[in-house]
C-alpha cells in the first residue's frame, strides 16, 4: 500500500493526464478554504468530464481546475453568508443537458457509468451538487460584479487618456450592407428529394442492406461512412421530428420521409435504450439546378442594372422584389444575427458575402452571388440556399478605439475591467479572514491568482 500511496504522489507531482491512473486511490483532501475542502477526486472528477466533453487537457489543467475551485468556495461561502437560494429550474435543466451529453458521448449509460467508475445515480447526486453550488457562485459573483458605481463618458475618456495610444483597443474594419434576396423553388427540389427517399425506402424494404444504401446515398459524411449508423445517444440531442420519428418505430422497422432543418431523412432503429437509441439515417438535401441558379442570376442582374441606371432605388428594389423578410421590410439593410449590429466585423460575415464585397467601395452593388440565410444560424448550421445582390452601404476602416466613434466598446472594456476589478478585490478581502490550507503536492502550480501562491 505504501509504495502504491508513494505513486500517486509522484504522479501528483507531475500532474500526469492520464486521470485513470487515480481510479483506486485512497481519496484525499487537497485543500481547505474556510470549512469547505477540495479533494483530489474532486479535481479529477472535473478533469475526466473536460475529457470526456473533448476539451484540450494540457500539463498545468489541474493547477487551473484547482485555481478556479479555491475561488469558487470563497464566493460560495459568501453566497451562503448573504442567503442567495439556488435557481432549481435552472440546475435541472443544465443536468439535463450535461447527463444527455455525456451518455451520448460515451455510448451509454453503462459506458458512462465506467468511464466515471461510478453509479448513473452516484453521478446525478455529484453534479446536482455542484451545479447548485455553481448557481449560488454565479449569483455571488454577479452581485459583486453589479455593485460597482456606474460607468460614465468620464470613466472612458479617463480610461483613454490614462492608455497607451499603442494599447488601446483595435476596433477591426466593420461594413454596413444592404441585399435583395431570391431564394431558388423549394417545394420542386424537396418533392424530388421525397420521391428519391421513397425509392430507397422500397429497395430497403425488397432486401437490401440500409447501411449499403446510407454508404452510397447519405449526405451525412460523419455517418455514411459508418453505414448511416449514429450510435446509442440520447433522443435529445436530435431535432424532435427525427427523435419522435425514431422513437416512434421498432428496431429493424425503417421510417417514412422525415423532414427536419438539415433536410429528409430515412431512419431504421437499431436500438432502444429508455430515452436513448441507435438508428442509421439516409440524409438527403434539396438539390437545385443551374437553371434555378441561371433563373435568380438573370433576373438579379436586371434588378442590379435598373438600379445602376436609376431607374429604381436600392431600398424599393428591396421592398418590391426581395424574397427575405427579415430584411426586405427594411429597405434591405441586412444585421449580424449573432449581435443585431447593423455592422459587421469580417469574421461575422458569410464566407460567400465577403467574396462579394471585399473590393467594392461604399454605394457599389455586387454581381449577383450564391449565399445562404441566417436560418438555423444559431444552431451552428449552414443556412437554406438563397441567390443575392449585395450593396455596400458603409466601410469603417480598422482603427484604434476613440472616443467619438467607438463609445460602446470602450464602455464594455471599462465596465468589465472594473468588474474584474471589484471581484479581485472580493477575493483578496476575503482571503485575509478565511482558513486556506493547500497541500504541498500543489506547490510547483504556478496560480494565476498571488493569493493562492502566498498560501502554497
Amino acid at each position: 500500500m505504501k509504495h502504491i500511496i508513494l505513486s500517486v504522489t509522484a504522479l501528483l507531482l507531475c500532474l500526469s493526464l492520464n486521470a485513470q491512473k487515480y481510479k483506486g486511490v485512497v481519496d484525499k483532501t487537497v485543500a481547505i478554504v474556510g470549512g469547505e475542502t477540495i479533494l483530489i477526486s474532486d479535481i479529477e472528477s472535473q478533469i475526466q468530464e473536460l475529457r470526456a466533453s473533448g476539451a484540450p487537457i494540457d500539463r498545468d489543467m489541474r493547477c487551473e481546475v484547482l485555481e478556479t475551485m479555491l475561488d469558487n468556495k470563497l464566493f460560495l461561502m459568501q453566497a451562503r453568508v448573504d442567503s442567495l437560494t439556488v435557481n432549481n429550474e435552472m440546475v435541472q435543466s443544465n443536468l439535463t443537458q450535461r447527463l444527455d451529453y455525456l451518455r451520448t458521448q460515451a455510448g451509454g449509460d453503462e459506458e458512462l457509468e465506467k468511464h466515471f467508475g461510478k453509479p448513473l445515480y452516484k453521478l446525478r447526486q455529484e453534479w446536482t451538487k455542484a451545479l447548485e453550488d455553481q448557481s449560488l457562485i454565479e449569483q455571488e459573483r454577479s452581485d459583486i460584479a453589479s455593485k460597482i458605481p456606474e460607468v460614465t463618458p468620464y470613466d472612458v475618456k479617463k480610461y483613454i487618456q490614462d492608455t497607451d495610444p499603442e494599447d488601446l483597443p483595435v476596433v477591426p474594419i466593420k461594413y454596413q450592407l444592404s441585399q435583395v434576396c431570391l431564394y431558388p423553388d423549394r417545394a420542386k427540389a424537396a418533392l424530388s428529394v421525397k420521391e428519391k427517399l421513397l425509392s430507397l425506402r422500397e429497395r430497403i424494404m425488397n432486401g437490401e442492406k440500409f447501411s449499403t444504401l446510407a454508404r452510397i446515398y447519405s449526405e451525412d459524411p460523419g455517418s455514411a461512412r459508418r453505414g448511416g449508423e449514429l450510435g446509442l445517444a440520447s433522443k435529445t440531442i436530435f431535432w424532435p421530428a427525427f427523435s419522435d420519428a425514431a422513437m416512434a418505430l421498432r428496431p429493424g422497422t425503417v421510417s417514412q420521409v422525415v423532414e427536419t432543418p438539415d433536410g429528409f431523412h430515412i431512419i431504421e432503429v437499431i436500438e432502444k435504450k429508455g430515452d436513448m437509441f441507435n438508428a442509421r439515417h439516409i440524409l438527403l438535401k434539396p438539390q437545385y439546378t443551374n437553371d434555378d441558379r441561371e433563373k435568380a442570376f438573370h433576373q438579379l442582374d436586371s434588378i442590379r442594372t435598373a438600379i445602376l441606371d436609376e431607374e429604381i432605388k436600392f431600398e424599393m428594389a428591396a421592398q418590391f422584389y426581395s424574397q427575405d423578410l427579415a430584411t426586405r421590410t427594411n429597405g434591405g439593410q441586412m444585421a449580424d444575427p449573432m449581435t443585431g449590429s447593423s455592422y459587421f466585423e469580417i469574421d461575422a460575415l458569410k464566407p460567400a458575402d465577403y467574396a462579394a464585397i471585399k473590393d467594392l467601395k461604399v454605394g457599389e452593388i455586387s454581381q449577383p452571388v450564391e449565399s445562404q440565410d441566417n436560418e438555423g444560424y444559431m444552431q451552428g448550421r449552414s443556412g437554406n440556399l438563397v441567390y443575392k445582390i449585395i450593396r455596400v452601404d458603409k466601410i469603417l476602416p480598422a482603427h484604434p478605439a476613440t472616443f467619438e466613434n467607438d463609445y460602446n466598446e470602450l464602455l464594455e472594456r471599462v465596465q468589465g475591467a472594473k468588474q474584474m476589478e471589484a471581484i479581485d478585490a472580493f477575493l483578496n478581502e476575503k482571503v485575509k479572514d478565511t482558513y486556506i490550507v493547500i497541500d504541498p503536492i500543489f506547490k510547483e502550480c504556478e496560480f494565476s491568482r498571488e493569493i493562492w501562491n502566498s498560501r502554497k
